[in-house]
């Protein structure tokens, strides 16, 4: 699985274990609509901390909490990968 698809996965499992739409997290986050479907839908490959900030406080975690899950942690970084 790619890194940026990672953060699309968490934000929708956030999402349904919550019962939230996207479209909700966008208005609860003030994150606009598009920028929030670019994550899901991988065209936006590096969201920003702030951008991802602001979607963990609308879960009601940290940055920290949000960026701690096992696909994540277990992530390993290619040598040839030029995404960063």
């Amino acid at each position: 699985m790619a890194y940026s698809e990672l953060f699309a996965q968490r934000i929708r499992q956030l999402c349904e274990s919550r019962n939230i739409t996207i479209n909700k997290l966008a208005t609860l986050s003030g994150i606009k609509q598009s920028t929030i479907d670019n994550i899901i839908q991988g065209t936006s490959k590096n969201p920003t901390a702030k951008t991802l900030h602001r979607i963990a406080n609308t879960f009601n975690m940290t940055l920290s909490e949000f960026l701690d899950f096992p696909e994540l942690n277990d992530y390993s970084f290619d040598d040839n990968d030029d995404s960063e």
